[in-house]
């Protein structure tokens, strides 16, 4: 996130614009002054904690600090998760589920090979709608609404 962010959506808002921000969730204090700003936030949850430095990213204390900003704050939220088959499995569904424990509205969105940076994903074979049903029936317990987009 940019650190000129808030005041971007500051005028924004001054001029009546309704706002959504996405974000991977990895600057909290930049999230927290944006948050005033924000009619909704949408937050990736790219898969459990363990296999984040897969995607280069060693480190999710950030990310958890973002997640928590969020549940216990007054924005509507979401956290949404493309189901990659490599980076979620039916055991990872249960460790996102803890990282997510308590959300508003978490979404499990379909995997589209064609639609990646990495080439090696363009090879990988998407979930079935019914196995995303079964991942979702995994995590459900955890969250107070769950979307499939499929």
């Amino acid at each position: 996130m940019h650190k000129e962010l808030p005041k971007f959506l500051a005028k924004l808002k001054v001029r009546g614009f309704k706002v959504k921000l996405d974000t991977n969730g990895f600057f909290p204090q930049i999230l927290s002054e944006c948050l005033m700003y924000t009619d909704y936030v949408a937050m990736d949850v790219k898969t459990c904690r363990g296999k984040y430095p897969l995607l280069g990213a060693p480190d999710t204390a950030d990310m958890i600090k973002s997640m928590e900003l969020l549940k216990n704050g007054e924005v509507p939220y979401e956290f949404r998760t493309t189901v990659v088959p490599d980076l979620f499995t039916p055991q990872d569904a249960h460790l996102i589920g803890e990282m997510i424990k308590g959300t508003q509205t978490y979404v499990l969105q379909q995997f589209i090979p064609e639609d990646t940076l990495g080439k090696h994903y363009k090879t990988v074979k998407p979930y079935t709608p019914e196995e995303i049903d079964e991942l979702a029936k995994i995590i459900s317990p955890y969250t107070e609404k769950i979307i499939l987009r499929i």
